[in-house]
């Protein structure tokens, strides 16, 4: 029986004379991938110590695509299916429904466009729509999309404290617009990890491991947390027109400052990843945490009276919970850094 994909066996190094060493490849193999004699291949040498063999004139991508029928799945569940393919790497997906429904399923897909990037409406019919995806996995760096998710959180946080400081509430009306941004962000490099998972070509585009992406993954996880509680801060202020610095109580906006602070020094340790200013920056969290709780005790303890004690509590908790996912954020480049210091030894038995 021939080799086939997901199997293995054991073939035998020949030396062929001088420093050079030949094995042979499984037929099943080069037939699949329609190889001929003296046809290029690609070897490289992975961090791990394998070798990875590449045909050189394999397609950058091969399409992955999903087909919907909507009698076939939950009712009102088509956007979280799309999602899911999104996610999963989809490059094309065709959604089959009933004509009388096409005007329900219509506002699913155009939510689910957009929540994503690079998916376009392709061909539409009276009851099918396919959608394509037009960005290639690799165009655009993880790091520059986490860099754009920590720019719309700590604009939004400046933008509170501005209003706190007399500004108008319109520089919060966009709020939602981006906090979608950064949900859309998040599921592009979800999406991006898990197409680096089948494919060395965009993993190689990017000059990321496989280990980097997910934990990229995980820094992108804190930042939309962070951006959560940004929103409902910004909520807050909105709902609460006659709120001023002064009757929120000035505990909870002493520490955003300090939360600024380490996250900051947080983003530029994706690059450096000096652990004592990693520590330096979650210790300085740490503290704020301390403070904002002991407040919260207080508030609870002796100032039930207040009409802006619940107020002062929601917006306390809420920066408590952006230096949580904060020292989170630097919890993980420590692991990043650890791992990139890891040296593989060949174990004696």
């Amino acid at each position: 029986m021939g080799l086939g994909p997901g199997e293995h066996e054991v073939r035998k190094l020949q030396s062929t004379g001088g420093s050079t060493f030949t094995v042979s490849l499984p037929k099943p193999w080069v037939v699949e991938q329609q190889l001929k004699s003296r046809d290029s291949l690609r070897v490289d040498w992975r961090p791990s110590g394998a070798l990875r063999i590449t045909p050189l004139n394999m397609a950058a991508t091969l399409e992955k695509g999903v087909l919907f029928d909507t009698r076939n799945i939950p009712k009102d569940s088509l956007h979280d299916h799309l999602m899911g393919a999104y996610i999963s790497g989809a490059d094309s997906i065709l959604i089959h429904f009933e004509l009388a429904l096409k005007k329900q399923y219509s506002a699913q897909i155009r939510r689910f466009l957009r929540s994503t990037r690079g998916f376009e409406i392709f061909d539409e019919s009276d009851q099918s729509i396919e959608l394509k995806c037009l960005m290639n996995a690799g165009d655009m760096p993880l790091h520059a999309s986490l860099n754009r998710m920590y720019l719309q959180v700590t604009s939004l946080i400046r933008d509170i404290i501005s209003v706190f400081d007399g500004e108008d509430r319109e520089y919060l009306a966009d709020a939602e617009e981006r906090e979608n941004e950064v949900d859309a962000l998040l599921y592009l490099i979800e999406r991006q990890a898990r197409i680096m998972l089948g494919s060395h070509l965009v993993a190689t585009k990017l000059n990321l491991t496989r280990t980097q992406a997910l934990e990229y993954t995980n820094l992108a996880r804190s930042l939309e947390r962070m951006m959560d509680h940004a929103y409902t801060m910004a909520q807050l202020v909105l709902e609460n027109p006659k709120i001023t610095r002064k009757l929120a109580g000035a505990t909870s906006l002493e520490q955003i400052p300090e939360w600024q602070t380490a996250l900051k020094e947080l983003m530029i340790n994706i690059r450096i990843r000096d652990s004592l200013r990693i520590e330096n920056a979650r210790k300085q969290l740490k503290d704020a945490q301390h403070i904002l709780a002991v407040h919260e005790q207080d508030l609870l303890a002796n100032h039930r009276q207040n009409e802006w004690m619940a107020f002062d509590l929601s917006l306390s908790e809420s920066v408590r919970r952006l230096c949580a996912y904060s020292r989170d954020f630097g919890e993980i480049l420590l692991n990043m850094k650890v791992f990139s210091e890891i040296q593989t030894q060949q174990r004696i038995v």
